[in-house]
């Protein structure tokens, strides 16, 4: 009964007193605590009544129990009269808790109760003396726990040398909501406050954390405590430590920000790539922003079992090895372009995440969309030649086909449980928060872009800031005029005021992607807009630009109601609109529009600056063979593969045959010109890495036969020579196809010193058709020795795209889910990556009937993710697909082949 709780206190701690409201609270809450004493909080978030300000946290790691203990000392700020301190923790021990005065003296002479409630990560220290509002207190706790066996929190990690010996190290992961399982902490992103950490470690290893070290104190017991410099205001899920054994690179930038870059000692060589681009663009981002990096110093450092791509941890950014080291030997021209966009990604938020964070969850947009759309513009700055821009579109397109189910969200969306909030970090925060900051950077121009994130840094450093807070005050100074009535932002566009903040909401606010329907009447143009493939009436604020036969220049018009009416000059041949392909909408034309661009693409496809038009994609793609740019050949191509795919699974014999033939025949010249070497722009590389891959995957015998020479020379030397890096994987796949291929393989996986090349081998190994061997791989990637952890779900993936492990994957998944859902945890990449890539590919009712009596088995779970709403419409859609297209699919390959 909730109302026992404060006659326990007052027998524990005779004449204390309870504020009314920390009483009101304990008698309302309603949850328990372990100790079956009512717990004094009922909500999933923090009361706002205790600020966090200064952390003094001292941690342990034991490397050899594979433990740690510490103790935290945080000094809180009361905002109103109360007995109980509430904060997070997660699976940690709490052995000793006390309150501190002003002066750090405790203010009790006894133990201080500890409830824990697990449900929502919380406990409450009890203080016996009411806390003051305005008074300085200081909470002071000691705890213990196992470094974690996944991946979030305090954890262990592990790697071999070269001579075979397992050495560990202990490292951090806490965005979003884990940092409580590595020190009890406040921990919201709202509740921003100084961390002075010290870590002790033995002689070996070296200890890391967001700040450099201050100085290092030899203990007694032969062990040595590294005390760093109290860091700037930051959330608590940016804090990060590591203790381990790695060998770096360093250098300077023009500012004198010291930057460096970590790995395993035997993969120091392959660090110096990254060192180059962290320095160039860190550099880049101080010009652009107009801020200087805040802190001393900026580590990278590869940690070899990491769920994610990246963790931005101010002043120690953390990545996955595949993110971070580049080994000239074995890494492609796609793998030196990702790293070099992770690193852009993870810098960006030095400035958008750390020094500005969001709020809440619920606007991670600010954090992740800003940051992926800075890949693209740092990327394209420093390193023009890798060609970045291309993959923008790709990334757009991506975002549109999430975006089109309407099991997809609004861009700020509610969260409130850690599930919940792990789930948001998916395409549409990061994919098409990107897309629509490219959208609004080319209506805005790039300086005024510039100079408005410029002034939202400035104004919020520090601080946290809502959706809003970027439309509000940000932008009106240097875009036109704010209004005075709704203090909203004004633009100045076409001689009327545009209101950026109601435009921008019409994007964040509501799901889905805009159709844009075109008709073209004489001088006249006719358009309407609704929300693509739902009956859903929303209405966007759509920012058009459109360009005709009689026009050099793009015009551009502003689409806010319904429907509109465009007056041209005169009539014309053609038009097209989204010219440059900046614009998040879709564009349909009636028959003459579809009919003139056709024609047009037959004739001069370069009379079109922007090439990729998805719709009536089997007629428009003919003209493929004479395009030149590479990135509308890739588009068209992956189409074309995605369909063969689908037939394959489906076993629809005939329309796989003809679809290989016309795909062969059709790019036959293309594929000859391809040449098994690096040379050539990475665009050019990347062109070859897609097109021989299919070729071979198609069966097509000279690319076959020049595969096979590759490998059988590769083994031949026992892999001392190096193949050509960008066709390595296919080569690879080629050579995996027998049983001594296969095996080779394996071992070759298991002695393999790149990231890199181990991934390219682990593609190559699911890409066997004997069932047992693909399910030895994930037996092996359950087990986590040979296949790590980290890579499961990636390997499912590949598994699963292959038409012999179709159903097995899918299949392994349900059998093993539970272990599944331990080792990645309910909501993560990991899982949304799992699930989404087994199921994809289905396109049947019995396959959709599966699913859902799967998802009804884990209801408790499903009914938890988003993902699971994603998994089942994209089987809808592709269910839908197959009844409306097949046979027009059958009869165009028909009509293409006679």
């Amino acid at each position: 009964c909730p109302d026992l709780l404060p006659a326990v206190i007052l027998l524990m701690f005779p004449g204390t007193y309870l504020s009314s409201e920390s009483n009101s609270a304990s008698v309302n809450s309603g949850h328990v605590a372990t100790n079956g004493l009512p717990f004094p909080w009922s909500k999933l978030r923090l009361p706002n009544y205790i600020i966090p300000v200064h952390y003094h946290l001292l941690l342990h790691p034991n490397l050899t129990t594979l433990t740690f203990n510490g103790s935290v000392k945080i000094e809180i700020d009361v905002k109103n009269n109360t007995n109980w301190v509430v904060l997070h923790s997660k699976a940690l021990e709490i052995t000793a808790a006390d309150v501190l005065d002003e002066s750090e003296a405790p203010l009790f002479d006894k133990a201080l109760p500890v409830l824990e409630y697990p449900p929502h990560e919380q406990i409450a220290i009890f203080s016996p003396q009411i806390l003051t509002s305005g008074e300085k207190y200081f909470l002071y706790l000691e705890f213990t726990a196992a470094l974690g066996k996944g991946f979030y929190g305090f954890y262990k990690s592990s790697y071999k040398t070269p001579d075979g010996e397992t050495r560990f190290l202990a490292s951090t992961h806490f965005e979003p909501t884990s940092a409580r399982m590595a020190f009890p902490c406040f921990d919201e992103p709202i509740f921003k406050a100084n961390y002075s950490v010290r870590i002790r470690r033995g002689p070996f290893h070296v200890a890391l954390s967001n700040m450099p070290i201050e100085q290092t104190v030899e203990l007694a017991n032969g062990l040595l405590e590294d005390r760093f410099e109290a860091s700037v205001q930051m959330s608590s899920y940016l804090v990060a430590f590591i203790v381990c054994d790695f060998r770096s690179v360093s250098r300077q930038t023009s500012t004198g920000i010291d930057v460096s870059v970590y790995a395993v000692p035997h993969k120091w060589h392959q660090t110096h790539y990254a060192l180059e681009a962290a320095v160039n663009i860190l550099e880049f981002y101080e010009k652009y922003f107009s801020i200087y990096y805040p802190l001393p110093k900026l580590d990278l450092i590869a940690i070899p079992d990491f769920q994610s791509g990246a963790m931005e941890n101010w002043g120690l950014t953390t990545y996955r090895e595949t993110s971070l080291l580049y080994d000239p030997d074995v890494s492609s021209a796609s793998d030196k372009l990702w790293v070099t966009m992770v690193i852009g990604h993870e810098l960006a938020h030095q400035w958008f995440g750390n020094l500005v964070t969001m709020e809440w969850w619920n606007d991670i947009w600010l954090n992740e969309g800003f940051a992926r759309y800075m890949e693209f513009v740092s990327v394209q700055a420093t390193y023009p030649q890798l060609k970045v821009e291309d993959y923008l579109l790709v990334t757009c397109f991506a975002a549109i086909g999430r975006d089109s189910l309407n099991s997809s969200r609004p861009i700020s969306s509610s969260a409130e449980n850690p599930t919940q909030i792990k789930e948001m970090f998916d395409t549409v925060s990061y994919d098409k928060g990107a897309c629509i900051l490219h959208m609004l950077r080319n209506f805005l121009t790039d300086d005024v872009f510039q100079s408005g994130i410029v002034r939202y840094l400035r104004k919020f450093k520090y601080r946290n800031a809502k959706n809003e807070d970027l439309w509000n005050k940000v932008y009106h100074i240097y875009i036109g005029h704010k209004d005075s009535v709704n203090d909203s932002l004004q633009y100045q566009f076409a001689g009327e005021h545009i209101d950026l903040k109601k435009m921008m909401n019409t994007w964040t606010l509501q799901k889905g992607v805009p159709l844009v329907t075109v008709k073209h009447k004489g001088n006249k143009l006719y358009i309407e807009q609704e929300r693509f493939l739902k009956t859903i009436h929303y209405l966007w604020h759509i920012p058009l630009t459109y360009k005709t036969s009689h026009s050099s220049t793009e015009t551009r018009h502003i689409l806010e109601t319904k429907s509109d009416m465009l007056v041209l000059n005169q009539d014309v041949d053609w038009v097209k609109f989204n010219t440059d392909m900046n614009g998040y909408y879709i564009i349909n034309y009636d028959t003459k529009g579809w009919n003139a661009l056709i024609e047009l693409l037959g004739v001069n496809h370069t009379a079109l600056i922007i090439n990729k038009l998805k719709d009536r994609a089997l007629d428009l793609i003919t003209y493929l063979k004479s395009e030149t740019h590479n990135v509308p050949l890739l588009q068209g191509i992956g189409y074309l593969e995605y369909f063969y795919k689908m037939m394959q699974k489906r076993n629809v014999y005939d329309v796989t045959q003809n679809l290989k033939i016309y795909i062969l025949e059709y790019f036959r010249d293309m594929i000859e010109k391809q040449t098994w070497s690096n040379e050539g722009t990475v665009s050019d590389r990347r062109m070859r890495s897609e097109l021989l891959s299919l070729a071979c995957d198609l069966g097509f015998a000279p690319c076959l036969e020049k595969a096979r020479y590759f490998y059988h020379s590769w083994v031949k030397a026992n892999g001392t020579i190096s193949l050509p890096t960008d066709v390595m994987e296919t080569i690879y796949m080629v050579g995996a196809q027998d049983d001594s291929g296969w095996n080779y393989l394996l071992e070759k996986y298991r002695v393999s010193m790149s990231a890199s090349e181990k991934s390219k081998i682990l593609a190559a190994l699911a890409s066997n058709r004997d069932s047992s061997k693909l399910l030895r791989l994930l037996e092996l990637g359950m087990e986590g020795s040979v296949i790590r952890t980290q890579d499961l779900s990636a390997l499912i993936y590949y598994v699963a795209r292959n038409p012999s492990g179709h159903f097995l994957s899918w299949n392994f998944v349900k059998k093993n889910w539970n272990e599944l859902v331990e080792k990645f945890q309910l909501g993560s990449f990991s899982i949304r990556n799992i699930l989404i890539g087994t199921t994809g590919q289905f396109s049947s009712k019995e396959e959709l009937a599966d699913i859902k009596d799967f998802f009804d088995s884990i209801r408790d779970q499903s009914s938890q993710l988003r993902v699971t709403q994603v998994a089942l419409e994209n089987v809808e859609k592709n269910i839908l697909w197959m009844e409306r297209n097949l046979e027009a699919l059958r009869n165009w390959l028909q009509r293409m082949l006679d």
